[in-house]
C-alpha cells in the first residue's frame, strides 16, 4: 500500500484528535466541565462569520480600485500585514466579547486555557474534517473514470490535482497536523493575554494579543508565499517557544479553599462553682415568693 494512503488520512485524523485529547486532559486535571471548551469553540466560529466576509469585501474593494493598492514590490508584505491584522482584530475582539459578556466566570489561568483550547481546537477540527473529506474524494476519484464525473473543460485541472495529491512527499502530507500542533499553543497564549484585560484591568493586554496574532499570521502569509511550506512551519514552530513562555509567565497559583477550623470554646475550667448555702428563715422565704 502507498504510504500516502496512511499519511493523508493521519493528517486529518490527528487534526481532530489533538484538541480533543488536550481538552480531556485539562478537564480532568483542573476538574472543569466542557462548557468553556464549547464557548471557546463558538467564539472562533462567530469570529469567522464576520472575519471571512470582511476579507472578501476588502478584496473586492482592492480589485475594483476603490482602495489604493501598493506598488508590485510591496504587494506581498502589504497583503500579509493586512490579512494578519484582520485576523488579529476579529479573533481577539471575539475573545474579549466572550470574556466580557458570556464567560464571566472565566477569570483564572485554568479557565483561560480551557477557552483557548476550544477556540483553537474547533479550528483544528473543522480543518481536519475538510482534510478527511478531501481524502475520501481523492481515494474515490483515483478508482473511477474522471471523464464520467468532470466536465471536459475541467478535466485537465482535475487530473493535475489528483496527480499532485498522490505524488506529494509523505512529509508534506502531514504538514497540516504539524501546523495545528504549533497553532493550538498560540490560541492558549492569546486567550490568557485577553484574560489579563479583566484580571489586571488594563487594556494594553488586548493590544498585546492583537499584535501577537497579527505578527504570527503576517509571518505565515509572507513565508508560505516567499519561502514555501517547510520554512513556514519552521517559523511557526519557533513561535511556540514564545507561546509557551506567555502561558507560563501568566500563570498564577489559584487560592485553595482554606481549611476553616471551628473556633475553640472558651476555657471555663473544670472546677464547679459552689455557691454559699442559704440559711432558711421566714424572711428569706418571703423574698422568694412569686409576685
Amino acid at each position: 500500500m502507498d504510504i500516502l494512503y496512511i499519511t493523508h488520512f493521519l493528517n486529518g485524523f490527528l487534526m481532530i484528535l489533538m484538541p480533543l485529547i488536550l481538552g480531556i486532559y485539562l478537564a480532568r486535571k483542573f476538574r472543569l466541565g466542557w462548557r468553556l471548551w464549547w464557548i471557546g469553540a463558538a467564539t472562533f466560529v462567530l469570529s469567522q462569520i464576520g472575519h471571512l466576509p470582511f476579507n472578501f469585501a476588502l478584496g473586492l474593494l482592492f480589485e475594483r480600485n476603490l482602495l489604493p493598492t501598493p506598488p508590485e514590490s510591496w504587494r506581498l508584505p502589504f497583503s500579509a500585514i493586512l490579512l494578519g491584522l484582520s485576523a488579529g482584530l476579529w479573533e481577539e475582539s471575539a475573545r474579549y466579547i466572550t470574556y466580557r459578556w458570556w464567560a464571566k466566570e472565566a477569570r483564572s489561568w485554568r479557565t483561560g486555557l480551557m477557552l483557548g483550547t476550544g477556540h483553537g481546537g474547533i479550528e483544528a477540527i473543522i480543518l481536519g474534517v475538510l482534510v478527511l473529506f478531501t481524502y475520501a474524494n481523492m481515494v474515490y476519484a483515483q478508482n473511477v473514470d474522471l471523464t464520467q464525473l468532470v466536465p471536459a473543460a475541467q478535466l485537465s485541472t482535475a487530473q493535475h490535482q489528483l496527480e499532485t495529491y498522490w505524488s506529494a512527499p509523505w512529509g508534506v502530507s502531514l504538514l497540516g497536523a504539524l501546523e495545528r500542533a504549533f497553532t493550538i499553543p498560540f490560541h492558549l497564549s492569546a486567550s490568557l493575554l485577553i484574560l489579563q484585560v479583566f484580571v489586571r484591568r488594563q487594556w494594553r493586554w488586548y493590544w498585546f494579543s492583537v499584535g501577537w496574532h497579527t505578527a504570527i499570521n503576517t509571518l505565515a502569509v509572507f513565508a508560505v508565499s516567499r519561502w514555501g511550506a517547510y520554512a513556514t512551519e519552521a517559523i511557526i514552530g519557533c513561535s511556540v517557544v514564545i507561546d509557551l513562555g506567555i502561558i507560563f509567565l501568566l500563570r498564577k497559583p489559584e487560592p485553595k479553599p482554606a481549611d476553616i477550623a471551628p473556633a475553640p470554646l472558651p476555657d471555663v475550667g473544670t472546677e464547679l462553682l459552689i455557691l454559699p448555702p442559704i440559711e432558711e428563715s421566714p424572711e428569706n422565704l418571703e423574698e422568694t415568693r412569686y409576685n
